[in-house]
């Protein structure tokens, strides 16, 4: 599994949300995830009452995607649940974190720059 870990402090009080890790593929090739029917995430990845999303549904399947991108523990999750077609339509939709955001982005250029301000 690629992460991106913990920072440094710089003598100031670091918050979890300026250390938590980020489950990263190693390609974008790996997202092999359905395009089509329900996906029910486990409650690791979806902790609240919606763990079932309709992918054809362009509003669950952007808060799906949300939900995986930032909770998502390995490789494995992602490739399970992601689509790379579909992250690449939806990346500049998608509500995240900005380390979790810049994470991907640096990782795979084609992401880059494609996020809506």
């Amino acid at each position: 599994m690629n992460s991106v870990g913990a920072a440094e402090s710089g003598g100031r009080r670091l918050r979890y949300v300026d250390v938590r890790p980020y489950a990263l593929p190693g390609a974008l090739d790996e997202l092999t995830g359905p395009v089509r029917g329900d996906v029910t995430l486990p409650r690791a990845l979806a902790w609240g009452p919606r763990r079932t999303f309709d992918v054809g549904d362009s509003d669950q399947r952007r808060l799906l995607y949300e939900m995986v991108v930032q909770e998502a523990n390995s490789a494995t999750d992602l490739a399970e649940y992601l689509n790379r077609g579909l992250l690449a339509e939806l990346w500049p939709r998608l509500t995240l974190p900005q380390r979790c955001r810049q994470a991907w982005e640096d990782r795979f250029s084609e992401l880059a720059g494609r996020a809506v301000a």
